[in-house]
């Protein structure tokens, strides 16, 4: 569950801005078929910030059942008690395992962070796994940090999106020995993390290109660099289209543009401009559809 590839995917909604469910189950069917190791629900790829408490549980829920692989429910918030709830919902739901953010906004120091994480844990029976992304919650977690949590029984993991590979040896290194894993959050770094010890990536480009995300990590995973490099550059093009905007508004267009289920953005999140969408369309007909 904590290696290889897990989409982050996305939330398709319907022309009424209502969560498309059969949508939905058909892009869980297709990511579990492609091979990937696990999925993630209820991220930033899938516009958590803007689900409902039911529309969140019910996405969880939907996955769950649809999913032939194991979920790790996104269920962070800047509000313990709510990502307590939340996380609550995910265990009974039936998932493997909650992604939690760190708490944004409000900016806690680390004593507020430990006992975030620590009364979650100690609340919840699924493993915890941390979430570090600072371009996003204006708040980053130091390494040293990071392992005082990975004492915490039941915080399993985290995902290292801070964009530092210092931060991530750095992380690798004060962990050895924790039963404590550490998996890419940048679609761009994830054969440079996996070099310093990653297992793995929760991707967004997954969403688009599972099978060859898989293949390129398979390639590292087996030794074979010289192919995991090659197919490192073949996705860079892809990688970069992905994050032309912020996220998920890239992918859920490239979803759109792929004939999946897709819809329409919530709002504050507005469609691509035209100039950037004509820049996504050009890279998938160059590299094709990896499904």
């Amino acid at each position: 569950m904590f290696e290889g590839v897990l989409p982050a995917i996305i939330t398709p909604f319907k022309d009424d801005g209502e969560v498309d469910e059969d949508g939905l189950r058909s892009i869980v069917e297709m990511l579990s078929a492609s091979g990937v190791s696990g999925m993630v629900p209820c991220g930033t790829t899938g516009e958590s910030a803007t689900l409902s408490f039911e529309e969140h549980k019910k996405v969880v829920e939907i996955v769950v059942d649809a999913a032939s692989v194991p979920v790790v429910a996104g269920t962070g918030s800047n509000n313990t008690k709510e990502a307590l709830e939340l996380t609550k919902h995910a265990a009974n739901a039936g998932a493997d395992a909650a992604l939690l953010i760190t708490p944004y906004y409000n900016k806690p120091n680390e004593r507020g962070i430990l006992e975030h994480y620590g009364k979650i844990a100690g609340s919840c029976d699924i493993p915890i796994v941390l979430y570090n992304i600072p371009k996003r919650t204006g708040l980053e977690m130091r390494p040293e940090l990071i392992a005082r949590l990975a004492e915490i029984p039941g915080i399993v993991a985290v995902k290292e999106a801070s964009g530092s590979l210092s931060q991530v040896s750095r992380i690798i290194e004060l962990t050895a020995g924790k039963n404590f894993t550490v998996l890419s959050g940048d679609d761009d770094l994830t054969i440079p993390m996996m070099s310093l010890g990653a297992a793995g990536v929760i991707s967004v480009v997954a969403n688009v290109a599972p099978r060859k995300t898989i293949e390129m990590v398979r390639a590292f995973q087996s030794g074979d660099l010289q192919k995991a490099r090659k197919i490192h550059y073949e996705l860079a093009p892809l990688v970069r289209s992905m994050f032309l905007e912020t996220n998920p508004i890239p992918v859920k267009t490239a979803y759109r543009l792929m004939g999946l289920p897709s819809g329409p953005l919530r709002l504050p999140l507005a469609p691509m401009s035209a100039e950037n969408e004509d820049k996504l369309k050009e890279v998938l007909d160059k590299l094709g559809e990896f499904r």
